[in-house]
């Protein structure tokens, strides 16, 4: 079974979604690199229901581009499917790629007025407030927006964080035995050697933030040893959560997992008691220069509607959805390090540092991207044929599983 990251199921309770309160404004905007001022209380709620903006997008065209980060081409087609459902009629054309290749995918056809995505949903978090100072997002506050914790959003609108995600250690529970590691000390245990699998932590920012906070507790000597350990090193995110789940690895550093398993699975998330783990809110912004500005507006309220949030597999982005049982609201986890790992994405210079020294220890990134090469213009279908593994499947939504997925 292979697990897909970042999904919402494709159950039935998303098609009633169109009952809940959303926004739209009609607005025709080319494809240039259209400018944007944000004046702080110059934007409003939203107070149109998802009905009303689905006709919009509808009259619109019906069709909606979003450059979506991620690893696999068909990564985010649980989520595609379950908003083509809620609104049928209404395309969405999404191109998954590394956050690192779209943002600098956006600048370019900014700077070249070839834009081609409307909504950009990404985890590289210091490009949303460099975008507003420049003008190039449309501020907007979805539906919702007042429900949202206050860590997660831009006051003025200029973009929002639609779900959360989260890094910590997998492992598979046929593999592991009675006992799990619970530790990245743990994983330094010789039982674990040659059964570990991790995203090269200096390809992904969000993996070398999740290895710089084990580094700055346990020191450089912890690195060293878990290299020894001879630690599969692979590209994107997706593959250690899909060999932890077919059982051909016991434990993986650097993904996230279901906090509610489908039934079936065999992957367990951890969520450490003490030891630092990393989540953000992958945020999502309007382009000013957005070619279907209605269905974007319609996409973003979809995603903050209390029933989307319910539906996703890790935490809510919302202060008025309670996590799955047995979960405290993931800005309760000081470990979590949410205002951290802002910081670390903010601070280009220390990033690239720790990338370096890291790298001496990992070795060069190996490999071609996991969703493919997409080039400049990033569309739909790109990369698909040459990706290594499909990425299909679901994570499982916290009461649904889609069987075989």
């Amino acid at each position: 079974m292979a697990i897909g990251r970042r999904q919402v199921l494709v159950g039935g309770s998303l098609a009633t979604a169109a009952t809940v309160m959303g926004a739209a404004r009609e607005n025709s905007a080319a494809a240039s690199p259209a400018r944007s001022a944000v004046r702080p209380g110059s934007v409003h709620e939203e107070t149109k229901s998802l009905q009303q903006l689905y006709r919009e997008a509808k009259a619109e065209g019906g069709t909606l581009t979003v450059y979506a980060g991620g690893d696999t081409a068909t990564q985010q087609d649980g989520n595609k499917a379950a908003f083509e459902k809620a609104f049928p009629g209404v395309t969405v054309n999404m191109v998954v790629d590394y956050s690192k290749f779209h943002d600098a995918r956006v600048d370019n056809q900014l700077d070249t007025r070839t834009l081609v995505a409307d909504v950009v949903q990404l985890q590289t978090l210091q490009d949303f407030p460099r975008w507003k100072n420049q003008g190039v997002l449309l501020p907007y506050k979805p539906a919702g927006f007042s429900r949202i914790h206050p860590a997660f959003k831009d006051r003025d609108g200029a973009w929002t964080g639609i779900f959360v995600d989260a890094f910590s250690t997998i492992y598979n529970i046929d593999q592991v035995g009675a006992k799990a590691p619970a530790t990245a000390v743990d994983l330094l245990d010789p039982r674990w050697k040659g059964r570990i699998v991790s995203t090269y932590p200096n390809d992904d920012d969000a993996v070398l933030y999740l290895y710089k906070l084990i580094v700055d507790k346990y020191g450089w000597d912890w690195l060293n040893r878990f290299v020894a350990q001879d630690v599969a090193w692979v590209r994107g995110t997706q593959e250690p959560a899909d060999r932890v789940e077919a059982g051909s690895a016991a434990v993986a550093l650097g993904t996230d997992g279901a906090l509610t398993p489908g039934a079936g699975v065999k992957t367990r998330f951890l969520v450490p008691t003490h030891d630092p783990f990393m989540a953000w809110a992958q945020r999502a912004a309007i382009l000013a220069g957005a070619r279907h500005p209605a269905a974007a507006k319609l996409y973003l309220n979809w995603w903050l509607s209390k029933q989307t949030q319910s539906d996703f597999y890790m935490w809510s982005v919302r202060t008025d959805v309670a996590p799955p049982q047995g979960y405290r609201p993931i800005w309760d986890y000081p470990n979590a390090n949410l205002d951290g790992f802002d910081r670390f994405m903010s601070d280009r210079g220390l990033a690239e540092r720790f990338r370096q020294q890291l790298a001496l220890y990992v070795g060069e990134v190996k490999g071609d991207p996991s969703p493919g090469w997409l080039g400049l213009h990033a569309r739909p279908g790109a990369g698909r044929p040459g990706n290594r593994r499909t990425g299909e499947g679901h994570l499982p939504h916290r009461a649904v599983s889609l069987a075989g997925s």
